[in-house]
């Protein structure tokens, strides 16, 4: 469940935004001053809408200081919608503004597109396991055996064993997924991938503790 920080002195709007969000499915934290809001905002915040003229620190300030450590979409809602207004507030790094009065169905639109674009910006950059360590950027990989480089194919695959870590998957299920409808390896390749895996990941290949088979039915990568 998505957390979203609701930064709002003007208790008529708070019911309405609190009631709507939740009828979405977001948990709702709520603060009506800037310095509570400071106070509550946290890492596991997923967005915050954020009113400009707010009691103790002004919106654009609690922006700002949130932009010094976060990268948490920011929503602001004014009644002060001027340009200038709205420049300062991207300015200091919000994400969106919207002009008070606004449609609460908008709002929840542009929530869910900033959430949906943050879980997209947060994808898999690195991932370790035992004394493996994975770079999804440089497609390096890095354990006792010093730096080896992945191909396309093989980081792919291993995302995807990332993703249902700890599930059995059958073969069937990585070729749709990792090689799609458009290509046609055999049962035999994604063994070859596996063997290589071994390689590169386990301390004693024959013995593997990590990429495992699973005789007529497919593969497991299990890790604790």
């Amino acid at each position: 469940m998505k957390k979203i920080l609701l930064v709002e002195d003007e208790e008529s709007l708070i019911n309405v935004l609190e009631l709507n969000l939740e009828l979405e499915n977001y948990k709702v934290e709520i603060a009506k001053d800037g310095e509570e809001a400071l106070a509550r905002f946290n890492e596991d915040i997923d967005l915050v809408i954020l009113d400009v003229m707010l009691p103790k620190i002004n919106g654009f300030d609690v922006c700002e200081q949130i932009r010094k450590t976060s990268k948490t979409p920011i929503i602001f809602t004014s009644a002060k919608g001027t340009s200038t207004d709205r420049i300062k507030g991207l300015k200091l790094g919000a994400d969106d503004y919207l002009v008070k009065p606004f449609n609460l169905e908008e709002l929840l639109l542009r929530i869910g597109i900033l959430l949906e674009r943050n879980q997209s910006n947060d994808e898999l950059q690195s991932f370790s396991f035992g004394e493996n360590e994975v770079n999804f950027k440089t497609y390096e990989v890095t354990n006792s055996n010093g730096t080896l480089v992945l191909s396309k194919r093989e980081l792919n695959l291993l995302k995807y064993f990332i993703s249902r870590k700890n599930e059995v998957v059958s073969r069937d299920d990585i070729l749709d997924n990792v090689w799609g409808t458009e290509s046609y390896p055999t049962s035999r390749t994604i063994d070859n991938y596996i063997l290589n895996f071994r390689k590169y990941f386990e301390t004693d290949p024959r013995n593997p503790q990590y990429f495992k088979s699973l005789r007529g039915v497919g593969y497991k990568f299990e890790i604790n």
